[in-house]
């Protein structure tokens, strides 16, 4: 049983990944947050907000992402064993926080294990070129190369989770992406004839828990809790909710241009969103090209879910249903 440091953990993907590791009880878990008063008002806050959320009771430690030389000395006083990163990856000024947790894990005598923050896709090549958080990603990627470290880099698609709430549970920032289902349309990149893989956050968190048993690593794994094209998710959506969507489709050139439609939710949403409406329905747009062009297919993959047919993964009809 190893001592597992997220980083994160405070909500989104690391929340479910602590929730996890802890329901299981395999292993010893600590949450690592830039301050404990923002942690503790965050708790606070997901409890006010959701009845239902469970108090994991799962030890903060207070760390200075800045300081590789802090982190090391945090990582040893603690023993930790692996760390997991669910920090954000949007671009930022100096180092990027993961570049120096990998540095402090080689330096740690006690840190042997590495999983950075990814949980989308693979970035390599155009791909990387296309998104804005490549650069971080990247960085941490070729931290990790230089490094001793074992480590392995987890691919989940795209979260069930924006589809799913308020019924179900999740960490996650509310987002429409591609169906809007406030406003019954729905804007499909391309075809829509594309596969798309998507998974629900404790899912994805519960396989991750059961790799980090594993006495080996593979240098990735890709997990998928339901497959389906955007005209089937579409059409899955009428069906059940008994509504037809207004549908209109974004051509791929329209989209090599930066080009989507809006849709209504985006519409109520950009005032609170801190970045200006032509960047946003140019970063979906970007989005709309990676799902047509088969970069979330997982289909053809070796899952990480075949080793663990006791996990039933929610999928897209169960997430609508759930709604309903």
């Amino acid at each position: 049983m190893g001592i597992i440091a997220v980083a994160g953990g405070t909500g989104g993907v690391g929340r479910a990944l602590v929730e996890a590791i802890v329901a299981r009880g395999k292993h010893d878990v600590k949450i690592l947050s830039r301050n404990a008063s923002h942690a503790a008002k965050h708790s606070r806050l997901l409890k006010a907000n959701d009845a239902a959320a469970v108090e994991i009771g799962v030890p903060i430690v207070v760390v200075d992402y800045g300081s590789f030389e802090s982190l090391t000395n945090v990582f040893e006083e603690n023993n930790f064993d692996t760390v997991i990163s669910a920090l954000s990856t949007m671009p930022q000024e100096g180092t990027p926080p993961e570049v120096n947790m990998i540095r402090a894990a080689q330096a740690s005598k006690s840190t042997r294990r590495f999983i950075p923050s990814n949980w989308a896709l693979p970035i390599r090549g155009e791909i990387a070129k296309l998104l804005p958080s490549s650069g971080m990603k990247t960085q941490a990627l070729e931290a990790l190369e230089k490094t001793d470290l074992e480590w392995t880099v987890f691919y989940a698609g795209f979260f069930t989770d924006f589809y799913a709430t308020p019924a179900i549970k999740t960490y996650l920032n509310p987002m429409t992406a591609v169906i809007d289902l406030e406003h019954n349309m729905a804007a499909i990149p391309g075809t829509g004839n594309t596969p798309v893989s998507f998974i629900h956050t404790f899912d994805l968190a519960k396989l991750v828990d059961r790799a980090l048993d594993f006495e080996k690593w593979d240098p990735e794994y890709y997990v998928v809790g339901d497959s389906l094209t955007w005209n089937d998710f579409a059409r899955t959506v009428e069906a059940v909710r008994g509504t037809k969507l207004t549908i209109v489709y974004d051509s791929v050139e329209d989209l090599k241009q930066g080009k989507a439609t809006e849709l209504p939710a985006l519409t109520k949403a950009l005032p609170f969103i801190p970045i200006p409406r032509e960047a946003m329905l140019s970063f979906i747009a970007t989005f709309g090209l990676l799902f047509d062009g088969g970069v979330m297919n997982f289909n053809h993959k070796d899952t990480l879910n075949k080793k663990f047919p006791d996990i039933k993964t929610l999928s897209v009809k169960e997430a609508l249903e759930a709604n309903v």
